[in-house]
């Protein structure tokens, strides 16, 4: 059961319809999950920014990293150009390699890409090796390019799904969440989803209560991906993923030397889209003030908080290989009474 099912309700902003990233219109999200035999429990999630070419009609965006104990591939040119012109890859940490090949070969085949001969494929990760034997090579490039292929707006499935499999929060089972918020009127309208692959550790807490029973778990790591349709800059871009690490500490994240804490933020708005007229020359560009922000600030921070909730309720026991330990493992979900 998702959190609002259970009445977990973080924040007071309303939800989008979906209470998923995907209710930022033009938003896309696909998964691929990888289950074989007793040992294999991994995956990809892949989002899109829109349905058409990223490559061509780029999207502005912001990396904020708390801690950087990561393997994310594209960063340096995310916060050098402070955009984004492909899918996004989320998988394991040792299929960061292969996915940035399936981002180059879904790209390269996309119409109007025939002369391209560079491109910035956007990866993220965590280390699911508690539960998967994450020395096979799995996914694989052709598994990862299905995730992008059959990603679709709508609702989007959660918990040990995709990048989510294998994955271990709080010493329970971890995965993908999402939720969303919706300003009103008077804030502008605009929407704000956050999708999460959660894999950190703690001292869980539920809309600001402790759990009561800690875990012994503090390394791991977590990816947060934003999407809004508020025409922002990619400077403010930076800013509103900074507010996602408010919506991770609001859930007891230890924050640790291990952790690996990111968040990617980017703006679907079309005013801001950097398609190949506005690139050939001086364009104007529409830019929410400064001042306009803080409720978006508030909205990241919500769903964000939200998403990692809904990444561990939707999340089932699962059975696979713990790697370090070379034995079999069990995760047990959590479950509220």
């Amino acid at each position: 059961m998702r959190a609002r099912e259970l009445n977990i309700a973080p924040g007071g902003l309303k939800t989008g319809p979906l209470n998923a990233i995907t209710d930022v219109a033009g938003v896309r999200v696909g998964h691929v999950t990888v289950k074989q035999g007793a040992r294999i429990r991994t995956g990809a999630t892949a989002i899109l920014p829109h349905g058409g070419n990223p490559f061509q009609d780029k999207v502005p965006a912001g990396l904020a990293v708390f801690n950087g104990f990561g393997k994310m591939a594209g960063a340096t040119q995310l916060i050098e150009l402070g955009e984004i012109e492909t899918p996004i890859l989320l998988t394991n940490t040792l299929a960061v390699g292969r996915a940035i090949e399936a981002i180059n070969c879904w790209t390269l085949a996309q119409p109007g890409n025939e002369r391209v001969a560079s491109l910035n494929a956007v990866v993220g990760e965590t280390n699911d090796g508690r539960l998967n034997d994450i020395r096979q090579p799995f996914p694989t490039v052709e598994q990862m390019r299905e995730a992008i292929d059959s990603a679709t707006d709508g609702p989007v499935m959660e918990g040990a799904v995709g990048a989510g499999s294998g994955t271990v929060a709080f010493g329970r089972k971890g995965g993908i969440g999402t939720s969303s918020r919706k300003l009103g009127r008077k804030q502008g309208g605009y929407s704000v989803g956050v999708l999460v692959q959660s894999n950190y550790g703690g001292d869980l807490r539920i809309d600001g209560r402790p759990l009561g029973d800690a875990q012994a778990d503090v390394d791991g790591s977590i990816m947060m991906v934003l999407a809004t349709d508020a025409p922002l800059s990619d400077r403010n871009l930076r800013r509103l993923a900074m507010r996602c690490h408010g919506g991770l500490a609001r859930t007891g994240a230890a924050l640790s030397n291990g952790s690996g804490d990111y968040a990617i933020a980017f703006s679907t708005a079309e005013a801001v889209r950097r398609t190949p007229e506005r690139r050939m020359q001086a364009s104007p560009i529409l830019d929410l003030p400064n001042d306009l922000l803080s409720p978006l600030f508030l909205a990241a921070i919500e769903a964000t908080e939200e998403a990692i909730l809904n990444s561990l309720l939707m999340a089932e026991d699962t059975e696979g290989h713990d790697t370090l330990k070379d034995r079999p493992a069990r995760i047990e979900a959590l479950r509220l009474k």
